[in-house]
């Protein structure tokens, strides 16, 4: 099969397309024949050699993929070969062919092309397993960092859809409104905007009960400022610093708590649970249309290089595909 192999891991690699051994399924595993791969921030750190994958885990690039299935592997309820199915995988999802686990399929149904499937099991079940851990109830007040992206367009979309008032913040008053036509009461520029003035404004200065923070240190005293009673911040990224100071005194007065989570480093049988909530709980809202992924842009396969590229510039509102 051809898949993309990271030549030279660091600041100078290079993806670029090679043949290599197709694998085959294990016992509660399918094999599928990729139709498209969704593109994560993950894969740009991995490539860097910053983020290698867990143990046991395919090497190549790729934590989600659609596909229909090629092989069934032994113990596999439910799925047969030749249906189609989108996978949350611990990685390989960049090549022609990919193993996965039957518990972290979802079925392609509704008006979700298989192509676009692709888009959004890492998005859906990182958004979801943490607003689950955290407490999350129908109508909570969320507000989601980065909701132009792949992980905040689908936290904007699914919040909406399960009819909680979002705030999002992006990068420009395009991305901003780009946040609001996808279903936010109120799009933020954190360029120009501060976004707890906003956030308080916007509920009354009781805050939110819920953020989904990509950023990490730099963000922290604001977030917590921006907390309802009670509230809790998620934090699932790094991007602007991983320490801060935090002032414990408001902490407990307020009742905030504060988890840090990933997703790709859990356990088999956690992501199983992930994804039998997910399927059991918000997947028809992907595949009928009120949580289906936002797609930014799509390139083939073979030119990886250049979708990691177009995420690092970070214009993309959205999810980025490959496809073969």
């Amino acid at each position: 099969m051809r898949g993309i192999v990271v030549e030279n891991p660091g600041r100078d690699h290079r993806l670029v397309v090679a043949e290599l051994p197709t694998p085959r399924p294990g016992p509660g595993e399918v094999l599928l024949k990729v139709a498209a791969a969704g593109v994560n921030r993950a894969d740009l750190l991995q490539a860097r050699g910053a983020y290698p994958p867990p143990e046991g885990a395919s090497e190549l690039l790729g934590l989600e993929c659609s596909g229909a299935i090629a092989e069934v592997g032994p113990g596999v309820e439910g799925w047969s070969v030749g249906d189609e199915a989108a996978a949350l995988l611990p990685g390989g999802g960049y090549a022609e062919y990919a193993v996965a686990d039957s518990a972290c399929l979802f079925p392609v149904a509704g008006g979700l092309t298989l192509e676009d499937a692709g888009a959004a099991p890492e998005s859906v079940c990182t958004v979801w397993s943490n607003l689950v851990e955290a407490g999350y109830q129908a109508g909570a007040r969320l507000l989601a960092h980065g909701g132009a992206g792949g992980i905040g367009t689908m936290a904007v979309k699914l919040g909406a859809a399960l009819g909680s008032p979002v705030l999002a913040t992006a990068g420009g008053p395009e991305r901003a409104r780009a946040c609001e036509a996808l279903g936010a009461v109120r799009g933020i520029d954190h360029r120009a905007e501060d976004f707890t003035r906003v956030v308080l404004e916007m509920t009354a200065f009781r805050g939110v009960d819920f953020i989904i923070d990509l950023v990490g240190g730099r963000y922290l005293e604001r977030n917590l400022k921006a907390l309802a009673v009670g509230g809790t911040l998620i934090v699932i990224g790094l991007m602007g610093a991983s320490t801060a100071e935090v002032d414990l005194g408001r902490m407990l007065t307020h009742r905030h708590r504060i988890m840090a989570t990933n997703l790709r480093g859990r356990s088999r049988p956690a992501k199983a649970l992930i994804g039998r909530q997910v399927r059991r709980d918000v997947w028809d809202l992907v595949t009928s249309g009120p949580a289906a992924p936002v797609i930014g842009a799509r390139l083939p396969m073979a030119q990886a290089q250049a979708a990691h590229a177009l995420m690092k510039q970070g214009s993309v509102i959205g999810k980025i595909l490959l496809t073969w």
